[in-house]
């Protein structure tokens, strides 16, 4: 277990590397991210220690004990009670393996992956590049090291590949064009707004149904969600038949 080490003392009160940690944890990540190095994680212990002086001052001018802190600290206890109670009622909740496979038989199709292929491209200007391109291809070069060559597609890089992709993810006519063709089969030049491409579908896959295991975490999600609101009601219901409510 790594040592908490001690990285400041005020008046016998020890501020630890934990409480460090803790602090820069609870800050906003674009904030947490100014305060990431050695000078910046100083500023947080001066901080830190900022904060205790100001809470032994506090303590010394009886602040505790004035009428303003003892409102304010109620309403923070009251708010605070009413969270815990709702997380009582809530937080113990799980999904059997039961309902987990219960569900799943009666929304498998909510959970059925759509069909997809995995293409690549090569982007060009113009439609008469574009057909002295698809004319080397066919006397032999390589479609990837045709696009690594031509392509104006920052996918160049890895021979135009895309990866997997479904409806819905490209514009309308690239789109179209892809997926009529089969696997390793070409495309004409086909226009977009981006200009002229040239397609080749590597692989395919057909819809098909998740299995259990892939959706387990959101079929227990969504049991947990409704089970919650369940058992809120019913404790709505409850309290509301326990303590008089008058809506005015």
């Amino acid at each position: 277990m790594k040592e908490n080490k001690v990285l400041a003392t005020v008046n016998g009160k020890e501020i630890t590397e934990n409480e460090l940690e803790v602090f820069l944890q609870n800050l906003a990540p674009q904030v947490a991210a100014q305060f990431s190095s050695e000078e910046g994680r100083k500023k947080l212990l001066q901080e830190l220690i900022n904060q205790e002086l100001f809470y032994l001052d506090a303590i010394d001018n009886n602040l505790d004990k004035e009428e303003n802190f003892v409102k304010e600290l109620e309403a923070v206890k009251i708010s605070l009670l009413k969270q815990y109670a709702v997380a009582k009622t809530l937080n113990n909740i799980t999904a059997t393996e039961e309902e987990i496979q219960e569900f799943y038989n009666k929304y498998k199709d909510t959970f059925r992956k759509p069909e997809s292929l995995r293409a690549s491209h090569i982007l060009v200007d113009d439609e008469e590049a574009a057909l002295n391109i698809i004319s080397e291809i066919k006397d032999g070069l390589e479609f990837s090291e045709a696009a690594k060559k031509y392509s104006k597609c920052p996918s160049n890089v890895n021979g135009g590949d895309l990866g997997y992709f479904t409806k819905g993810r490209m514009v309308p006519e690239f789109e179209n064009a892809a997926f009529e063709l089969n696997k390793g089969e070409m495309s004409k030049p086909v226009k977009t707004q981006f200009g002229y491409h040239i397609i080749l579908v590597t692989d395919k896959k057909e819809a098909s149904d998740s299995s259990i295991e892939e959706v387990r975490d959101e079929l227990e999600r969504q049991i947990i969600i409704v089970k919650q609101n369940s058992a809120y009601n019913k404790k709505v219901t409850e309290l509301t038949n326990k303590y008089k409510v008058v809506i005015q």
